[in-house]
């Protein structure tokens, strides 16, 4: 049996919630107090040097508790969730041996879903038609492709981003391989799940008013690009640019327009901010999957605020 497989039988706890709610500081404060180690569960903190842009724990954050799961590629490199389970392994075993027990945090819903659940893997890449699909990609475009999901899958289509690429060919794949939509397929797989499948885990997430959720990301986006994302997304391009999974991590386009000279800082923040905006709708949208115990938001600028949101958090996790 994998480590992950028996973490999912005696359960896992994990501090979720949209972006910008403040779990990464909840779930810092809580693995101090319970003497975890935290394990990141976000599709884009993989990424070597994108940093700010990521919101990634910084130096002070790591010297207070271990941190694993950040930085194991670089930018230019393709990451998916099937690396992550891969790469996990080695983790949970060597927290095993030591005697650690882990505490995810994240907000990616997806990768919360395989995590608990293991992953939907559906047919096997057929080469030959996956060339032809790219060979496609590149001469029609990603709208093109995109627009042939929405007519022949649209449940895909509406959940895919018409740059996601790389998940609009899977998906054209996966219908021309089994002549099912990948929607369908995926529909199955996660009637598989559900409540009773997650009895054992213990999910904290932190929920704000949506107005206040706006206002938290508005300031969040400023403080990013005060405090050099621009300057990131440069050395970035300087050592290979970005990879089609990387290049989808909020806001890093709408920077890399701006690094350009094709945007102003105004437009740029206001655009990240909308799809910031946009994204936290998701995420809430994904999390009515999880049976999650919801905290009420709280300003962690007091310490007396920060106490009482991790003492409803221990007592929580009871």
């Amino acid at each position: 049996m994998s480590r992950l497989a028996e973490l999912r039988r005696r359960g896992l706890v994990a501090v979720v919630g949209p972006t910008a709610s403040g779990k990464s500081e909840l779930a810092l404060s809580l693995a101090e107090h319970l003497g975890r180690e935290l394990v990141s569960l976000d599709s884009m903190q993989v990424y070597r040097g994108m940093d700010v842009g990521t919101a990634k724990p910084g130096a002070a954050e790591r010297a207070r508790v271990r941190h694993h799961m950040l930085d194991l590629v670089e930018a230019r490199e393709e990451y998916d969730i099937a690396r992550y389970l891969a790469d996990l392994e080695p983790v949970l075993a060597d927290l095993a041996a030591r005697g650690v027990q882990p505490l995810f945090v994240g907000g990616t819903g997806f990768w919360l879903k395989v995590l608990l659940e293991g992953l939907f893997d559906g047919p096997p890449v057929d080469r030959a038609l996956r060339a032809r699909l790219e060979a496609r990609l590149a001469s029609e475009g990603d709208e093109a492709l995109h627009a042939e999901l929405a007519r022949r899958d649209p449940p895909s289509a509406a959940r895919l981003h018409a740059h996601d690429a790389r998940r609009v060919v899977r998906a054209l794949e996966v219908l021309e391989q089994t002549g099912r939509p990948l929607s369908d397929w995926q529909r199955e797989w996660a009637s598989f799940g559900g409540s009773g499948a997650h009895a054992a885990h213990r999910l904290l997430g932190l929920a704000w008013p949506t107005d206040e959720l706006d206002r938290r990301i508005r300031a969040r986006v400023e403080r990013m690009l005060a405090q050099g994302w621009p300057a990131e997304v440069e050395a970035l391009e300087a050592r290979g640019g970005f990879s089609k999974t990387s290049i989808q991590a909020l806001g890093y386009r709408e920077v890399r327009e701006l690094v350009a000279g094709r945007s102003d800082a105004a437009g740029c923040c206001a655009a990240i901010a909308l799809a910031t905006r946009q994204f936290a709708r998701r995420q809430r949208t994904w999390y009515r999957k999880f049976p999650i115990t919801w905290l009420a938001g709280e300003s962690a600028e007091t310490p007396r605020a920060a106490e009482g949101l991790l003492e409803a958090a221990v007592r929580a996790l009871a």
